[in-house]
């Protein structure tokens, strides 16, 4: 319901924008737990997190721009993108910036430009980009079939991303978030809205959720039974609650065991042994306070998984690295453990 709801949405976004010099959405992308298959949140809770990437419009172009120099070192890497003017001579859109005629500049000059409304000193603001965005939605709303059946609201509680929540007439509630994602590269990496909402619009975050979503997918095409790895890690994260671990530890904890251990194992008679070993590896991760970030320096990647070629050189990045620095939380994490193991 939530794909079809938005696929049909930006469809209706596409054509309005189709003919202008602003961004264009693509195709949405359904990323987290939620499109993985496996959730720890109840049902009624979930928030279903889409990833809209956004094209430069014709005679633009998008350049990342890491702030930090060099080799990319951490997972979350923030990034500035700059919007710069190139050729479009011969395109769908015959008006190019660098090489029009007087009248085709007239237009130019007229027409609503993503350097004008959604970039801040010629960078790519994602707060502007949010704004926009949520105005465009609730102006085509109004004409989806949808619409009929649940009432929309766009939510504020998110400054870098379109919150909404859908209510139809039987009393159901759906809440949707969509990230705005601008392609690494031909990778299967975005950089996307920042995690902290206090960040300047001008940062954006690498995030990796296309790519985590797409290994699932080709685990589940190869282990016996093509859900079981996801009902394990369903069962693992569920008894998180009330301590600092979080679901994404122990989703990598479950990434690298299916990327090294026999896809055979992932079956329902050898349930009790894969629970012990995700518990055992995640033990000896907060033992030794060291788990390494899944997408660097991997050389057992799926070929389908696309990387910047950049990843298979960058240093190994501890997720566990508070761990190192802080011995009290250490001493909490074995506790909370053992509390973990317990239930």
């Amino acid at each position: 319901v939530v794909k079809e709801l938005v696929d049909d949405l930006l469809q209706v976004l596409r054509f309005r924008l189709s003919n202008t010099f602003l961004p264009v959405p693509q195709k949405a992308i359904g990323v987290g737990s939620s499109f993985e298959g496996w959730s720890p949140y109840k049902v009624d809770s979930v928030i279903y997190s889409l990833l809209v990437p956004l094209k430069a419009p014709t005679g633009h172009k998008f350049c990342l721009q890491p702030l930090r120099g060099g080799r990319c070192q951490i997972p979350a890497m923030d990034t500035c993108i700059l919007v710069e003017l190139k050729c479009s001579c011969g395109g769908q859109n015959s008006l190019c910036f660098l090489h029009s005629t007087k009248n085709q500049l007239r237009r130019i000059k007229k027409a609503p430009k993503v350097l004008d409304i959604l970039c801040t000193s010629s960078y790519l603001d994602v707060k502007k980009v949010a704004e926009w965005f949520q105005d465009l939605v609730r102006k085509a709303w109004v004409v989806l079939p949808q619409s009929r059946c649940y009432k929309m609201k766009v939510l504020p509680y998110s400054q870098t991303s379109c919150l909404l929540q859908l209510n139809n007439y039987s009393g159901r509630s759906l809440v949707l978030e969509i990230l705005f994602g601008v392609q690494h590269g031909d990778s299967d990496i975005f950089l996307s809205s920042p995690s902290a909402e206090n960040s300047p619009g001008t940062v954006w975050t690498m995030n990796y959720f296309v790519a985590e979503k797409k290994f699932f997918s080709h685990m589940a095409k190869e282990v016996p039974q093509g859900s079981f790895h996801l009902k394990c890690l369903h069962l693992c994260t569920s008894i998180l609650g009330g301590t600092d671990i979080s679901p994404y530890i122990l989703k990598t904890v479950v990434m690298h065991l299916l990327n090294t251990t026999p896809v055979s194992g992932w079956c329902r008679r050898d349930f009790i042994m894969r629970l012990a070993d995700i518990m055992s590896y995640l033990h000896c991760c907060l033992e030794q306070k060291k788990l390494n970030f899944f997408f660097f320096g991997n050389a057992q990647m799926p070929d389908e998984i696309i990387l910047p070629p950049d990843f298979q050189t960058c240093e190994p990045h501890n997720l566990l690295e508070h761990l190192v620095q802080d011995q009290a939380a250490h001493t909490k994490a074995l506790r909370q453990f053992e509390e973990i193991q317990d239930r």
